[in-house]
């Protein structure tokens, strides 16, 4: 199966009622955990990488190797940067060879985000190239206000004069998510994500998607978001298997244990973990 555009995945996802999760990947290892476990459900999956990885590894490299591992997996998937805030970002993740960006201007006053997610869409449309848009203040689930606090929530209005005016092929919205840790259980808002998902023909996103109640993430599948971004979730699910595999190594290796014993024991636990976010976000069990 090759390699696919995230915006045709999030345009199936949409017509067939299921949700894309889109996990944030920092070595080998995570790659070939997301797509194993796509592979084992028979659902497309999104490989994300943030820019804030080029601190531990040049995100060009993890571009070329999630590329070409989706290129040999047996379902589709898509390959994405996350949140670049700022245009040269951007641009760097286009020349890196992402086929698929997020700009996040949500922090600008609105008509300076509406400007350079314009100016992003111009650039990567000559390249052949999706960039996902924000608007509305997806803040930190630490942050009780950025969680309850309405007025930061994305507004059909806007949604709809955002997507108009800068071209964007999907976009994320603020409907009660935030990112990192909640401080308290969410809940989103599906009434506004009926809404929006309405008044828009291109895909609608979800960030924050950890420690949203199971029940809510399901509800939202069916309200009308198509990505799900999840990182916080699965970082912990690698660290609890790294936790539990040192005990069995610790046991095995009586002569001495070493990092290479470590990893078999990481990849099922890891991998279940994500088949059971891809089933949840598979309410109608839809297959490929």
């Amino acid at each position: 199966m090759p390699l696919v555009q995230t915006n045709m995945l999030l345009k199936h996802a949409a017509q067939n009622n299921y949700g894309v999760a889109a996990v944030n990947a920092c070595n080998y290892d995570a790659i070939h955990w997301i797509i194993t476990a796509a592979q084992r459900e028979r659902i497309p999956v999104i490989v994300m990488v943030p820019p804030s990885f080029n601190a531990r590894i040049p995100i060009r490299f993890l571009a070329r190797m999630a590329k070409e591992m989706a290129g040999q997996s047996e379902v589709p998937v898509a390959v994405h940067l996350d949140h670049s805030r700022g245009y040269k970002i951007a641009v760097e993740g286009i020349r890196d060879g992402f086929p698929s960006i997020m700009v996040d201007g949500s922090a600008l006053p609105y008509e300076e985000n509406v400007a350079l997610t314009a100016r992003v869409v111009e650039t990567a449309a000559v390249f052949g190239v999706d960039v996902e848009g924000e608007i509305g203040h997806v803040g930190q689930g630490a942050k009780l206000e950025d969680i309850i606090d309405a007025d930061r929530y994305t507004t059909v209005e806007q949604a709809v004069d955002f997507a108009k005016r800068t071209g964007c092929n999907s976009l994320a919205i603020a409907v009660g998510n935030a990112h990192g840790v909640y401080i308290r259980r969410p809940h989103l808002d599906f009434e506004r994500i009926r809404a929006i998902r309405s008044s828009l023909e291109i895909p609608l996103v979800l960030h924050g998607g950890s420690g949203i109640p199971d029940e809510q993430l399901q509800e939202a599948v069916l309200s009308g978001i198509s990505k799900f971004n999840l990182f916080t979730e699965f970082d912990q699910a690698v660290y609890n298997a790294m936790r539990s595999g040192m005990l069995a190594v610790d046991e095995t290796e009586p002569k001495g244990a070493y990092y290479r014993h470590l990893l078999p024991y990481l990849d099922e636990p890891v991998v279940e973990f994500l088949r059971g976010r891809l089933r949840l976000l598979n309410p109608k069990r839809i297959t490929v």
